[in-house]
């Protein structure tokens, strides 16, 4: 049964809807075609949305782009479709994007998970899956989801990580040093998980710092063990073996295996809330930082991208680079795409390439 939720709690879900790391955005999910028509105006149609929380890049070259109350966009190199509850995809705000081995789209959402089978043709109507919260998360939203190199799929949610079996979502434990409780946010919650080289799981949580599973055993790294805050947002694990966590409130960690190294508004960044954390082809690490766009680090130099290079997006939630090696960026503010040093915006109509 979800808990009674006091004032400040509901104050807080508030809060977090209109923050960076929570994003904020309720509009009702329409179908858009990109017009064929050449780009003739600097600022073209409408935006993709106000708010875009996930960019992924799938096998075919499709963009996704999860939204934060239209559902999900998808942009096929040829027309851009939305999809939402209207038409069978029972999710408005897109919390996570995976995909499988069989190239089988997972996606995290404001009603629960859905599955997105590619069908064989592009013309092909699409085939969705719903797993609805009440039914298979207990009732929790869900904040985050992972495909693993095993093939297994994982959510987390408000309270607690599951795994899908094949059939169903069944709870997997993590050593919480106390009982949450609470369906929206509460410490327990996973904005991130990811798997490291040797393929241990890390699971992020809201209070409790981070933990990794060996696949026998728990572990877990607190601000006692030098990270720079509990509240992780999200982990990277990068191409050398080091992982970094974006937080909430302590700026960017980086952990190479005994040691943090902290990187904050002190000497980094312009702010210490990170929720996007991203590893490029040539290795650099970009994050986010709410109020400053992202930021891009070579190992020496952290190089700042905000509304002086172009980008409109300073409540940045992501950052990816697609097979052609061009960065996007999305949050508050919409879609943008790196060109040279500068942003360029990327409406409903493009430009696209």
């Amino acid at each position: 049964m979800p808990a009674f939720r006091t004032a400040p709690q509901i104050l807080f879900a508030c809060c977090l809807l209109l923050s960076a790391c929570g994003g904020g955005e309720a509009q009702p999910p329409t179908d858009y075609q990109v017009p064929t028509e050449p780009l003739v105006t600097l600022r073209p149609g409408p935006p993709i949305a106000d708010y875009i929380r996930h960019i992924h890049e799938d096998q075919r070259g499709h963009l996704w782009l999860g939204t934060n109350g239209r559902g999900v966009a998808h942009y096929d190199d040829a027309q851009l479709r939305y999809y939402a509850p209207a038409q069978g995809f029972q999710g408005e705000q897109i919390t996570g994007i995976a995909e499988d081995a069989a190239h089988n789209l997972w996606f995290a959402t404001d009603r629960g998970a859905v599955k997105y089978e590619a069908p064989p043709a592009v013309t092909a109507a699409p085939s969705f899956t719903n797993y609805p919260a009440a039914q298979h998360f207990d009732g929790l939203r869900l904040w985050s989801i992972f495909v693993d190199s095993r093939g297994s799929v994982w959510a987390g949610t408000a309270g607690g990580i599951f795994r899908f079996d094949g059939r169903d979502w069944l709870p997997f434990a993590l050593p919480y040093p106390e009982t949450e409780t609470g369906d929206f946010v509460t410490p327990s919650t996973t904005w991130g998980i990811t798997e490291d080289r040797a393929g241990h799981l890390w699971f992020s949580t809201n209070g409790h710092g981070a933990f990794r599973y060996d696949g026998q055993a728990f572990s877990q790294l607190t601000e006692q063990d030098g990270l720079s805050d509990n509240s992780v947002d999200v982990i990277l694990a990068d191409r050398r073996g080091d992982l970094w966590f974006g937080t909430r409130f302590g700026g960017l960690s980086r952990y190479a295996g005994q040691t943090f190294t902290n990187y904050t508004s002190r000497d980094s960044l312009g702010n210490d809330e990170v929720c996007a954390v991203y590893e490029d082809r040539a290795g650099h690490i970009w994050c986010s930082s709410e109020g400053f766009g992202v930021y891009r680090y070579d190992g020496r130099t952290f190089t700042n991208y905000s509304t002086d290079r172009g980008l409109g997006v300073t409540a940045v939630q992501a950052i990816y680079e697609d097979r052609a090696g061009r960065m996007w960026v999305g949050g508050g503010g919409g879609l943008y795409r790196l060109e040279g040093e500068y942003f360029v915006e990327v409406r409903q109509d493009g430009p696209w390439k």
